[in-house]
């Protein structure tokens, strides 16, 4: 399932991550890496606060429906 729909507070695992290779390179540089666990802290009108690797970032929905856990 897309990251967009995950439930927030629980974690999950990067299963993969859809897209062009110039966006999986960017999100691999903030930490959105295959097997990598994942946590959603907050949604807010499509936009997400997720923590990865210990650091919390901020992305949009479209991104979110790129990241598959």
């Amino acid at each position: 399932m897309p990251l967009s729909v995950a439930e927030h507070g629980k974690n999950f695992e990067i299963k993969r991550i859809n897209g062009k290779d110039e966006t999986r390179r960017f999100l691999e540089t903030l930490g959105f890496v295959e097997g990598s666990v994942i946590r959603v802290i907050s949604k807010m009108g499509g936009n997400l606060i997720v923590s990865v690797k210990d650091s919390r970032i901020a992305i949009d929905k479209t991104m979110a429906n790129r990241v598959m856990v």
